[in-house]
């Protein structure tokens, strides 16, 4: 059987396709982790929209440090105060991106940093109460170069 040089080029050029195709198959695979981390962190209950502010930028140049702000509206008192925030980007190698913790001498509900994002991708951010409320929200964020992956 003779192999010509064009057959050789067309199985060379689907293994490489093959190659990069797998990166499309991680991030169906992180977007199923960004899943679990949230069920994980609310233990599988829902939450409700409209008390958490993100202020993220809607187009960031630079995916590698993209600043990040966000504020809980909800009293911070000794009997009812958000204990916990979950910032998730699911397109990200690694989906849960912080994981902040508070008490009531926090004052109020807010942090401000900078995160990673590999992507353009909506990034989920989940707040928890000591007595167990959850509040949900998120933001798109469109990334034009860098970022986690390349």
């Amino acid at each position: 059987m003779h192999v010509s040089r064009r057959k050789t080029l067309a199985l060379a050029a689907g293994s490489a396709l093959a190659a990069v195709w797998r990166p499309s198959a991680s991030l169906r695979a992180g977007t199923n982790e960004a899943a679990a981390e949230i069920a994980s962190f609310t233990g599988g209950e829902t939450g409700q929209a409209g008390k958490i502010s993100i202020d993220l930028p809607e187009i960031a140049e630079n995916g590698t440090a993209v600043p990040l702000a966000i504020a809980v509206d909800h009293p911070m008192t000794a009997e009812d105060y958000i204990s916990d925030i979950l910032v998730v980007a699911g397109s990200n190698p690694r989906p849960r991106v912080v994981t902040m913790h508070f008490t009531p001498m926090s004052g109020r509900a807010e942090a401000a940093t900078r995160i990673r994002l590999a992507a353009t991708q909506a990034v989920v951010v989940v707040a928890k109460t000591n007595t167990g409320k959850i509040y949900v929200d998120q933001k798109e964020v469109k990334i034009t170069i860098g970022g986690c992956g390349g």
